[in-house]
């Protein structure tokens, strides 16, 4: 069965979640939404609506050339079906690295890892915590956790536990065709802000975008 999956945006190349240049994928829809998000407008269900196998189509220019390929959101595992039958036709047509980040804890995840056994090669997972450190690469918060489920996982993700370093700052712009402006990667606490003042100094218009609900955010 060819599964409907909720789309936030896809883009290639993303140098700032993951080594090398990796596709990005990120999924609409939330049910954690964590105080203090930066993705907060991937939270609702958004306008679209894709199958699994037109993704695939998609982003098959992209898979001989990336290294790895990163699944965002959103949160993935909020659509597992669809989840697991992009992982497989992923799988099918690139030996690039599969990470994918998750804000469920990983003993949440647990069961939907094993039936995903030997698809996804590393996972970074368990909540966002807006008042915790922020000292780790490629995590929003100290309290998430990164594991090495393959092989490959362990040879190529495993240099992800580690400190932060300068470089872990950079983040990745991408515009799509409506003029609206993209970021991926890990801002520090205070970037997004700083970056909106700057901005404005400058003359342009800035406005960020937000899911709204009546639903309180889960913290």
């Amino acid at each position: 069965m060819n599964r409907p999956l909720q789309l936030s945006r896809v883009h290639f190349p993303v140098t700032t979640l993951g080594p090398g240049q990796r596709l990005g994928i990120w999924f609409q829809g939330c049910s954690i939404r964590c105080s203090g998000c930066i993705s907060a407008d991937t939270w609702g269900p958004g306008r679209t609506v894709v199958d699994v196998a037109s993704l695939l189509e998609q982003v098959a220019p992209w898979l001989d050339q990336a290294d790895g390929i990163t699944i965002s959101g959103g949160e993935p595992f909020d659509q597992f079906d669809a989840l697991l039958q992009m992982l497989v036709g992923l799988r099918q047509r690139t030996a690039a690295d599969i990470l994918v980040y998750s804000g469920h804890p990983l003993e949440t995840l647990q069961p939907m890892l094993d039936q995903a056994r030997d698809l996804i090669d590393a996972v970074i997972s368990d909540p966002y915590l807006e008042q915790a450190d922020q000292s780790l690469a490629l995590r929003g918060s100290d309290n998430q956790r990164l594991t090495l489920l393959t092989a490959l996982g362990r040879s190529r993700l495993a240099g992800l536990e580690r400190a932060s370093t300068p470089a872990d700052k950079a983040l990745d712009l991408m515009f799509d065709a409506t003029g609206t402006v993209w970021m991926a990667g890990i801002p520090r606490r205070g970037d997004l802000l700083r970056l909106r003042e700057l901005l404005r100094a400058q003359g342009h218009q800035v406005q960020t975008s937000a899911h709204t609900s009546s639903r309180r955010p889960v913290e």
